[in-house]
């Protein structure tokens, strides 16, 4: 199996690229931090993957997204699986402030995942087979106070992935929406911890089996479909005086 995962440093990605390792299958990895990249390498290598290949780039070069992807195919001569798994918790308060931190929070969490989206979907559409799992939260079920920019660009992403899924699927081609919730991972170090963060191997391990089964959307731990469920049913009247 050959597999690419974008954003290959985060802990999540990490933590799937952990399970394709062990059973075997060959990983192009994508990150901006090159040091941080051959340190998964590596690590991957030793948990059993037989070929592990890594490209450098900043996912807001969206100019050299084509290449990459490319670059992907190229190296395997196909590829059969594809997570995109980058993304950005920006601070709230900055972007309320600011007209260009709240763009460079929708060009990290949405643009540049479009961007990709569009590139690999057709890719995948002519090859009539394959998966693509995104990374969106739960953050995007409903727009809170505390974190609208960041719900903003999950909700939208979803949205998309919603209407890749059905037009994909008439090619064979699986689209897979994980929505985690909190994760204690060094993306949300500077939040307080409380009973509902979840262990990223968990989370990891759920993914890879979503996408190994092809499943639409996934809430990862699976507690949270039925706690959105209430927190989408709350009437705005009530919901706007909630300090969430």
């Amino acid at each position: 199996m050959r597999v690419a995962i974008i954003g290959a440093t985060s802990a999540l990605a990490h933590e799937t690229a952990k399970c394709f390792a062990k059973n075997g299958a060959e990983l192009f990895l994508v990150a901006r931090n090159a040091e941080k990249l051959q340190a998964v390498a590596d690590d991957l290598k030793v948990r059993g993957a037989p070929r592990v290949e890594t490209y450098v780039l900043d996912l807001n070069e969206l100019e050299r997204h084509e290449e990459m992807l490319t670059t992907a195919v190229q190296t395997f001569q196909g590829l059969d699986r594809l997570l995109i798994a980058h993304g950005t918790l920006g601070d709230q308060r900055k972007c309320e402030l600011s007209v260009a931190e709240t763009l460079q929070e929708l060009n990290t969490n949405l643009i540049s995942i479009i961007s990709l989206l569009t590139l690999s979907a057709n890719y995948f559409e002519e090859q009539k087979r394959g998966c693509i799992a995104v990374i969106s939260s739960v953050a995007g079920d409903r727009g809170r106070g505390s974190n609208y920019v960041y719900g903003t660009a999950k909700s939208a992403l979803t949205t998309f992935l919603q209407g890749l899924r059905n037009r994909l699927s008439k090619a064979h081609v699986s689209v897979v929406t994980i929505k985690p919730g909190t994760v204690d991972t060094p993306m949300t170090a500077g939040l307080k911890k409380g009973l509902l963060f979840a262990n990223p191997r968990v989370v990891g391990e759920g993914i890879y089996h979503a996408m190994q089964s092809g499943k639409d959307v996934v809430y990862l731990p699976g507690y949270w479909r039925p706690i959105m469920f209430v927190v989408k049913s709350i009437p705005e009247k009530i919901f706007k005086r909630l300090s969430l």
